[in-house]
């Protein structure tokens, strides 16, 4: 699929190049993913319309939260490893798959850097002011980096990546615990297809453990968990022309362990009617009505490993904390699997 648009700062920064597929398609799936998942029941939103501009910058102040550890979990993991998961690799190439602000992702660039001849970056995120401003501070970083940023939907838009060799693709901070399992494998498998023999992936999973530290994760504090939530409404409101009131919804997450996930929901506290103007929809709530709007889920070891297998990938490396709360694991295609010692 060729892009709808180039955002190029050619001259002033010739190693960055920017492609958009968020264009008049973008609006199209999201009108039709709403007209879609709240004509369904139980009524269900996708968690990728969290990440507008306001919803990213939201999200980066969840990851500092004192309750919220998957991020900081996962950063301690990569300051220790990552200098040999891209050694192992073989890296010359990261692209990276929800790259969001790409703050962690430096800690995988370095020794990458340190090792490729022509080092190249590819981030691919809904959000273009999370890869525009990401891409732009990478490149003042890191002479002799070359970024490609893609701003579109990375489980469509993968076949504009650029040619690359030896390419690791990392999907971090447990973002593949938004999918369900049927979902999951189909994701896994297109990936499967698009990864040559030199390339690997890492995936970043949350762990099972005790409900109450999953559950602080997602019900913080100072309730900017919360606002996250409610801002799926605020973009709904911004380019469909709804008119929700989001003080007339509260925040639900919980542990759910019969699916070993987390399920986030908007709980209507009053009866309320909403009308969404493009869609020519009219919604009505009672009060109690919900909204689910994602789920995070946790896994085993060897349920992450044989979803992998499954997709014709091989795991061959393992990293968690002393705790195991969180992990990180490395995989490439069956026939490619790379020995190790």
């Amino acid at each position: 699929m060729e892009p709808v648009g180039e955002l190029s700062f050619a001259p002033v920064i010739p190693s960055l190049r920017l492609d958009v597929f968020r264009g008049d398609e973008w609006i199209t799936a999201f009108a039709n993913d709403v007209n879609y998942g709240l004509g369904s029941e139980p009524r269900e939103l996708p968690p990728k319309y969290f990440y507008d501009a306001r919803g990213s910058r939201l999200f980066d102040r969840i990851t500092e939260l004192p309750e919220y550890y998957p991020t900081r979990t996962e950063r301690a993991i990569l300051e220790r490893c990552a200098g040999q998961i891209v050694g192992i690799a073989g890296a010359e190439t990261l692209v990276e798959l929800g790259s969001g602000s790409s703050h962690k992702t430096e800690l995988l660039l370095e020794p990458l850097i340190e090792r490729a001849a022509n080092p190249l970056y590819v981030p691919i995120d809904f959000s273009e002011s999370a890869v525009r401003e990401a891409s732009v501070r990478l490149i003042e970083k890191y002479t002799g980096l070359r970024v490609h940023g893609v701003i579109g939907d990375f489980e469509k838009h993968l076949g504009g990546l650029p040619p690359a060799p030896a390419r690791l693709f990392a999907f971090l901070g447990g973002t593949i615990g938004n999918m369900k399992s049927d979902h999951m494998a189909f994701f896994l498998k297109r990936l499967g297809r698009l990864l040559g023999p030199a390339d690997s992936l890492l995936v970043g999973v949350d762990l099972v453990k005790e409900s109450g530290e999953l559950e602080a994760a997602y019900n913080d504090a100072q309730g900017v968990t919360a606002e996250f939530n409610k801002n799926v409404l605020a973009t709904i409101n911004d380019n469909l022309s709804g008119d929700f009131d989001l003080d007339g919804f509260d925040h639900i997450a919980f542990f759910d362990p019969e699916n070993s996930w987390i399920e986030m929901r908007l709980r209507a506290n009053a009866a309320q009617s909403v009308r969404i103007g493009a869609l020519d929809m009219r919604l009505e709530f009672e009060a109690g009505d919900e909204i689910r709007t994602e789920i995070s889920r946790k896994f085993s070891r060897e349920e992450i490993e044989r979803e992998l297998r499954i997709a014709g990938l091989e795991p061959y490396g393992w990293y968690t904390d002393e705790d195991s709360r969180f992990a990180l694991t490395l995989a490439a295609p069956a026939a490619g699997q790379i020995a190790l010692s």
